[in-house]
């Protein structure tokens, strides 16, 4: 027996006696993800960024508050987030540059025509006639050596 799960009483017309069964909706649906996943380490790099930057912030708007009261807070707050908003900035170049040596290092380029993918396919291309070769040459060897010593 079908029943409506927020009360457990029987749903009407579902069921063996009522004849078709009301169709379930999915709980989760999986939805193929819009954009890659950064890398680990230019994702550690911005998930330090933002807790430096939400740190900068935070120490603004308290060195903000205590000129506004008048404390003696005030002036070693305002010097620290100079210090600080150095150190942000210094982050969020981090970031950058750690992508930018990511992609460089990794050859991953969103361009068709990238010059990573370009040295790859010749790299690969390369290998097969190797390949290629040197099977040419081993089955060379076997047929000569046979007719050599028959002679």
């Amino acid at each position: 027996m079908v029943t409506d799960g927020r009360r457990g009483t029987p749903v009407p017309g579902a069921g063996p006696a009522g004849g078709a069964a009301v169709p379930r909706q999915q709980l989760w649906v999986e939805e193929p993800a819009i954009r890659r996943r950064m890398p680990d380490p230019v994702r550690a790099a911005a998930v330090r960024a933002v807790l430096i930057m939400s740190l900068t912030l935070i120490q603004a708007v308290v060195a903000f508050l205590c000129t506004l009261a008048g404390s003696w807070l005030a002036f070693p707050m305002i010097l620290s987030g100079v210090a600080s908003t150095v150190v942000a900035t210094w982050s969020v170049l981090d970031v950058w540059v750690t992508r930018q040596v990511w992609n460089q290092r990794h050859g991953v380029v969103s361009v068709p025509s990238s010059t990573a993918r370009r040295m790859r396919r010749e790299r690969r291309r390369a290998r097969a006639a190797a390949k290629a070769q040197a099977r040419r040459d081993s089955r060379i060897r076997r047929r000569g050596a046979g007719g050599l010593s028959r002679a």
